[in-house]
């Protein structure tokens, strides 16, 4: 890891502030290094007998690392296998490099919080979406209050990450005890290590939006089980078996997939593990 301090960007930056929520600080997961991060930072130097500069270099990154393999110990059960992979790809028939390539690229990189909890994304547009699926009007449950869990037109502006998604996610369930909205709120947040959407429960084979979460608190198997009933009713299952990496991250990822250029670390990372 490269050193960061305050005003530093990167995905480096991304990953150190999901570390910190982790941890249990509250600060923005982004690219940037704000002064939320380097209030963090000097906080967690404080606490670790390190130098209190803002600075998280060789020393300051080893001990948020060695904080969080230390919590990470009690999930240890929960994690994906050689073996489960080794499975996915007979059933799916699938070169084991492929699969090992989707894992790397497309998964999270884990799927659990270190308190447990799946990793979530909660998404206020399909929230708004979910409601009107169930015949209730968004528009009724607006105010200042909710205005970062309930909007019309998609923006990454409300994401928090770690966590913290999860208040906003209780935020959107709590708004009302109907029942539908409970459930139109789990339907929009993604889950664990894939991401697959709550509201797609129903074709992955379950039978209620909390029958879904459920399983996904259980372990990455589950999460991986779900991604291969998502790619096999998406049909892309295909693409994976013929490597048209393009096409799979289309229909994985949809039409902005080159901005991130996942084709290609799909192809770049099925190299490197054939």
């Amino acid at each position: 890891m490269r050193t960061l301090k305050h005003r530093s960007r990167g995905t480096d930056v991304f990953t150190l502030e999901e570390l910190l929520v982790d941890l249990g600080y509250s600060v923005f997961v982004s690219e940037f290094f704000g002064k939320d991060t380097d209030a963090a930072v000097r906080d967690f130097q404080k606490k670790n007998n390190l130098v209190i500069d803002g600075v998280v270099g060789p020393k300051s990154w080893s001990k948020l690392i060695e904080a969080q393999q230390n919590q990470l110990t009690l999930f240890n059960e929960k994690f994906l296998s050689e073996q489960d992979l080794i499975d996915f790809a007979e059933k799916y028939d699938l070169e084991l490099a492929a699969v090992k390539a989707v894992n790397e690229v497309e998964s999270s990189g884990k799927g659990f919080l270190l308190d447990g909890r799946p990793r979530i994304l909660f998404e206020g547009h399909i929230f708004w979406k979910q409601l009107k699926n169930r015949g209730l009007d968004p528009t009724t449950f607006q105010s200042e209050r909710t205005a970062n869990v309930l909007y019309k037109t998609w923006t990454k502006n409300h994401y928090e990450g770690g966590k913290q998604e999860y208040d906003r996610l209780e935020k959107a369930a709590g708004m009302s005890d109907d029942d539908a909205v409970h459930d139109a709120a789990y339907a929009s947040a993604s889950y664990g290590a894939f991401q697959i959407m709550g509201y797609h429960y129903k074709s992955l084979g379950y039978n209620s939006i909390d029958s879904y979460v459920s399983h996904m608190y259980t372990h990455e198997k589950a999460h991986l089980a779900a991604f291969g009933v998502f790619c096999k009713n998406n049909n892309l299952i295909r693409h994976l078996k013929s490597k048209d990496w393009a096409a799979f991250a289309r229909g994985y990822n949809g039409p902005g997939f080159k901005q991130n250029k996942y084709d290609t670390k799909l192809k770049a990372s099925y190299e490197r593990h054939l």
